[in-house]
C-alpha cells in the first residue's frame, strides 16, 4: 500500500514540476502561480520522503 502511495506521489511531483517548467516558458507567466506550484512541489517531495522512511521502518 505504501509503495502505491509513493508511486502516486512521485507522479504528482513530476506533474507539478512539469507544470512549473511549462509555466516558466510562458512569457505572460504569473509569479504567484509559479510560487504556488513550487510550494506544492516541496510539500509533495516531503510526503515522498516520509513515505520512503515509512517503507524503510516497516
Amino acid at each position: 500500500m505504501l509503495l502505491i502511495l509513493l508511486a502516486l506521489d512521485m507522479l504528482a511531483v513530476i506533474g507539478v514540476l512539469m507544470a512549473g517548467v511549462l509555466g516558466m516558458a510562458n512569457p505572460e507567466r504569473n509569479p504567484r502561480r509559479a510560487n504556488l506550484l513550487m510550494r506544492w512541489r516541496v510539500i509533495l517531495q516531503g510526503v515522498a520522503i516520509l513515505l520512503v522512511v515509512a517503507l524503510m521502518v516497516s
